[in-house]
């Protein structure tokens, strides 16, 4: 009977390892995620519409940015360089 229960003892705390270890990997959302093709569409849409935004942002940031510093240096009044850039800023501001 003591042995019986030793053994049990071992197989509940091999299963409660394994419990937490799943639980810990997230392997239960994802044997989900991978049997349900709806669900893999949707976490990819949504990837897909979230990167596209970030990449939005992100060139509107630096074209803006690289518009200011243009700016800056038509300014300085640099006369072969500062016409050129003069044009390029002209030609944003006109598109905007």
């Amino acid at each position: 009977m003591w042995l019986k229960r030793k053994k049990i003892n071992i197989l509940e705390k091999a299963i409660g390892n394994l419990s937490d270890t799943l639980e810990k990997g997230n392997y239960v959302e994802w044997a989900y995620i991978l049997g349900n093709r709806k669900e893999i569409i949707k976490r990819n849409l949504l990837a897909g519409i979230a990167r596209g935004v970030g990449i939005g942002i992100g060139v509107t940031i630096v074209t803006a940015g690289l518009v200011i510093i243009l700016q800056k240096i038509v300014t300085l009044n640099i006369p072969i360089i500062g016409e050129y850039i003069a044009d390029i800023v002209e030609i944003v501001e006109k598109s905007k």
